[in-house]
């Protein structure tokens, strides 16, 4: 049997379970991450993904609202019912994440900062570790094991693409890796398809292969105004786009012997009306009209 983390709330991913954890790349403001978190937890999302603390390539670069970053979400997340999964950077910063964040979240270039794998290994709180834009599998693995042996079981795994050749897509999303890992590991897995493609329009059929390969989940990004994201705002699905996608996905779901997971207490902000005659999201969908008019949060 295939191991469960219990990300907070009754939200539980792993086994049978199957979770898609959505929101913004970066928290920016109360009013556009309140309209993203209120229409992912409408569509049947099972966790706020947002980030307070931005690694990013240029030092001139939106680097996130730190702490009160944090306590947009933590407020957000009482809200809403979702847990919060959110990224840690500094190995000084882990304890105030912690008490704000549901799930601590090493991002891909921090997947061998081993102090701080170190450092979350200490908490208490389930780890998301994403695997490095240029690492293998084996180091993957290795990585987990630096938290594993500070006594937290409470692992994920994500693959979220790594460097390529062509420039087609901003990574290349390596599929392939969710069989090999459920081989070697019984941790969950998950996929991130947006930061994995690099464009929104490729975020729903990656979704779904993702799901098709085995994926224990999917962390997906979510923008009320993509065109005015401070960070990959390219590749964020709009909140209409991502009830189309959690619709699909949902009716996928059974068919890969899963079951849509969600916590106990979500669910209890307004429903979304997906637009009238809007088309099927990604290729290999279910055609017009076979999505509902409504998705409704169990």
């Amino acid at each position: 049997m295939r191991k469960t983390v219990n990300l907070g709330n009754g939200l539980q991913i792993g086994g049978d379970h199957f979770v898609v954890i959505a929101g913004p790349c970066a928290v920016e403001t109360r009013e556009l991450l309140d309209t993203v978190a209120d229409a992912v937890a409408a569509a049947g999302a099972g966790a706020l993904r947002g980030g307070a603390f931005k690694p990013r390539t240029s030092p001139k670069s939106f680097q996130g609202l730190g702490v009160p970053g944090l306590e947009l979400l933590a407020a957000a997340s009482r809200r809403t019912g979702l847990p919060v999964v959110t990224e840690v950077m500094d190995p000084r910063d882990v304890e105030v994440v912690a008490e704000h964040a549901s799930v601590l979240q090493v991002g891909s270039r921090n997947m061998q900062n081993f102090p701080l794998l170190r450092e979350v290994g200490r908490q208490s709180k389930p780890v998301l570790l994403k695997r490095g834009a240029a690492a293998t599998l084996d180091e993957l693995l290795l990585a987990a094991d630096y938290i594993l042996q500070e006594g937290n079981s409470q692992v994920m795994l994500c693959e979220r693409g790594v460097r390529g050749f062509d420039p087609s897509t901003r990574y290349l999303l390596d599929l392939a890796a969710v069989p090999v890992l459920r081989q070697r590991t019984d941790l969950p897995i998950l996929v991130d398809p947006s930061h994995g493609t690099g464009f929104a329009e490729l975020v729903a059929p990656m979704s779904k292969a993702a799901l098709m390969a085995g994926a224990d989940g999917l962390l997906i990004e979510v923008h009320a105004a993509p065109e005015i994201a401070l960070c990959d705002g390219k590749q964020a699905l709009r909140p209409a786009d991502f009830a189309l996608l959690a619709a699909e996905l949902r009716r996928l779901v059974p068919l890969c012997g899963r079951r849509w997971s969600r916590p106990q207490t979500a669910g209890q902000v307004a429903s979304i009306q997906i637009p009238s005659g809007a088309g099927p999201v990604g290729s290999g969908s279910f055609g017009p009209g076979s999505l509902d008019d409504e998705v409704i949060a169990p």
